[in-house]
């Protein structure tokens, strides 16, 4: 088969479906270290936070509420495989989660926080996120290929968002100084949980939290396999990056 005849074969499977194939440019770490923790991720019913942090709110300290219409989370997941330029990235953006952070009296050392959304509530690819990304996520994308990415992604082969339908965020540790500080958190995804460290930037403490920094999930390590086909002619890159500035009060 000439090189010709091949490009027009990958092009007429994209076209068919196979376009939501997305790969990693693996970013630069934004982690400090990575601890792998095998334990099952505890049960979340929906509430808990509410009822923790009231309690510690009752304790002492201020309990700031994390505002989903005041922040923005977004995922980014980057195509790969042999034939990489026929895919595309995508960005994926959370509107909807429960988040807290508290601010101890004690300070960093005492204080915490926790972040939860859903899987099945991620919203994908759209276009003023994609614009506002430059040249690497200007392609735009069809409705059908939109879905199409949304259904592989987080179907049963990948993501398991029916099976598994939240993802938890929560502090282990937080030292530093505002507006520097560095967080030990777990990870509960997938029905695993996984530890790291990451840099937060926080300004607006004790009266407000403004929050921002990003991480690297390795979806190998939460028992994902990447989504490929053709033998990975098209595929997903393992690492995606999670990025997020948050506002609570």
């Amino acid at each position: 088969m000439t090189l010709r005849k091949f490009a027009l074969v990958c092009a007429c499977l994209v076209t068919c479906g196979l376009q939501w194939s997305c790969t990693t440019i693996t970013p630069p770490a934004t982690l400090s270290s990575q601890t792998l923790d095998t334990r099952q991720a505890p049960q979340y019913k929906p509430g808990d936070l509410s009822e923790q942090y009231a309690q510690l709110a009752a304790a002492g300290g201020r309990v700031m509420r994390l505002q989903p219409e005041a922040s923005a989370i977004r995922i980014y997941v980057f195509r790969g495989g042999r034939a990489v330029n026929l895919g595309h990235n995508h960005v994926l953006s959370v509107p909807e989660f429960e988040g807290f952070f508290y601010w101890a009296e004690q300070g960093a050392a005492a204080a915490r926080f926790d972040l939860v959304f859903r899987l099945d509530q991620l919203v994908f690819d759209v276009p003023s996120h994609r614009a506002a990304l430059g040249p690497a996520f200007a392609a735009v994308l069809s409705d059908a290929a939109i879905a199409a990415t949304r259904e592989h992604m987080l179907g049963p082969e990948n993501m398991q968002a029916e099976r598994y339908p939240l993802v938890r965020i929560r502090s282990l540790g937080i030292t530093g100084e505002t507006p520097k500080f560095a967080a030990r958190i777990a990870i509960e995804l997938h029905g695993q949980t996984r530890e790291m460290q990451i840099p937060l930037n926080v300004t607006g403490l004790p009266q407000r939290i403004n929050a921002s920094g990003s991480l690297v999930l390795r979806q190998s390590d939460f028992g994902v396999q990447p989504y490929s086909v053709m033998g990975g002619m098209l595929a997903v890159q393992d690492d995606v990056v999670l990025e997020f500035n948050l506002t609570g009060e």
